[in-house]
This record gives structure tokens, C-alpha cells and sequence, in this order.
């Protein structure tokens, strides 16, 4: 009967060890930590090589493109099923040195998108759950931190401000949810590449610091 007893209350400690909150932040200090810039090893993006105001931070330099991102698939403090949380914060430290069309200073919003590859409908590349974490630019002047926190990771429905791609539009495609897409997402991405919009030729110079998560 004590064995039995110990065994529930071990048991029942494991679990709530389990479910007990998990925070995780990328400083770049110990490397990219499976985090993947623009260009990365092509000149595009690059881990500073002298620490700064925040420490060792991720930098990209791009000219001539259409937006930058910084996306993982292999670290699973990020990736993960989030629905074995009840909410996830999600943050990240943003600079901005320049971002120029033409000669000329412009904003652009950064997006969080939590992507799953593995089952996409028709002919898009996967499907998708985002929110507008806010606008950038250099009048900043500084270091930005942006997050969102998902309130019910079991949600089948978008929160507000959520957006859903994958369906040929700014949809999620059929028989998909919120909380499906959560429980199944296999790649996270910082990006100014709002879905569905469209940009000409910029320039960028930015740098990334401080990614986090806070699952409880």
C-alpha cells in the first residue's frame, strides 16, 4: 500500500514537473542556437563579433531585397507542441540601423509565424499562424522589444490579431485550426514578410537579440 502510495505521489510530482513553465532566451552568446538569418553564411547574416549594449547579437546586412527574417527548426525550447502549455509569450529584441527604399527611410512590420510543413493544402508551401508583433524602423533609434502571448494555446478559433495562411489566401484551409496548427508547427519565423503583401527592392540593416519563449 505504501509503495503504491509513493508510486502515485512520484507520479503525480512528475507531472506537475512537467507542466511547470519553461523559459528559454537566445542571447547569441552561446551561437545562433539553431537560429537562421538571411543570407547566413553568405555575407547576408553574421553573429557579432565584439559584444554590444546587449551582448552578442545576430546582425543582417541585405541590400536589394524584399525582407529579412530569422527562423528555427531545430531548437526545441521553440519548437515544440505548444499545446501542452496553457500560454506561450513570445518576445524578441529588434535594432534597427537602417531600412531604405530608394534612398529614403520606411518602416516595415515584423511578424511572428509559427509554419507547418508538414501537410499543406494545394499548392502553398505550408500553413501557417501569424500575428504583427509592430512597425520598425530607424526613428526608433535603439533597441525595440517586441512579444505577443498566446492566452489559450488550445484555441480553435484565431485570437484577435491572429491571421491564418495556407489556404490561397489569408486563410487557414479547410479542417485546420489555431490550436492544430500550435500542435503541429515544425519551423518559427521572425520576418518582415507580412502574408500577403507584396515589396519592392530595400534595403536592410538590423540586427536581432534576446529571442525568448515563456511556456506556462
Amino acid at each position: 500500500m505504501k509503495k503504491a502510495l509513493v508510486m502515485v505521489l512520484l507520479s503525480a510530482a512528475s507531472a506537475l514537473a512537467a507542466a511547470a513553465p519553461d523559459h528559454a532566451t537566445v542571447t547569441f552568446s552561446n551561437g545562433t542556437e539553431g537560429w537562421v538569418g538571411i543570407g547566413d553564411g553568405v555575407g547576408g547574416s553574421w553573429l557579432s563579433s565584439t559584444p554590444g549594449e546587449h551582448g552578442t547579437a545576430y546582425y543582417s546586412y541585405v541590400p536589394d531585397t524584399f525582407g529579412v527574417y530569422w527562423t528555427n527548426r531545430t531548437n526545441p525550447d521553440f519548437v515544440f507542441n505548444y499545446g501542452k502549455a496553457r500560454k506561450v509569450t513570445l518576445g524578441i529584441d529588434i535594432k534597427v540601423n537602417s531600412i531604405t527604399y530608394e534612398g529614403i527611410e520606411v518602416p516595415r512590420e515584423l511578424v511572428v509565424e509559427l509554419r507547418d510543413h508538414h501537410n499543406p493544402y494545394g499548392d502553398m508551401p505550408y500553413t501557417s499562424v501569424w500575428y504583427k508583433l509592430g512597425t520598425i524602423s530607424a526613428k526608433e533609434r535603439g533597441w525595440q522589444h517586441l512579444s505577443v502571448t498566446i492566452p489559450d494555446t488550445l484555441s480553435t478559433t484565431l485570437p484577435a490579431g491572429w491571421g491564418g495562411y495556407g489556404n490561397g489566401g489569408l486563410a487557414l484551409p479547410p479542417g485546420r485550426t489555431f490550436a492544430d496548427v500550435l500542435s503541429k508547427f515544425d519551423e518559427i519565423a521572425f520576418t518582415t514578410f507580412v502574408p500577403g503583401m507584396f515589396y519592392a527592392y530595400t534595403t536592410f540593416d538590423v540586427a536581432v537579440d534576446n529571442i525568448s519563449i515563456k511556456a506556462q
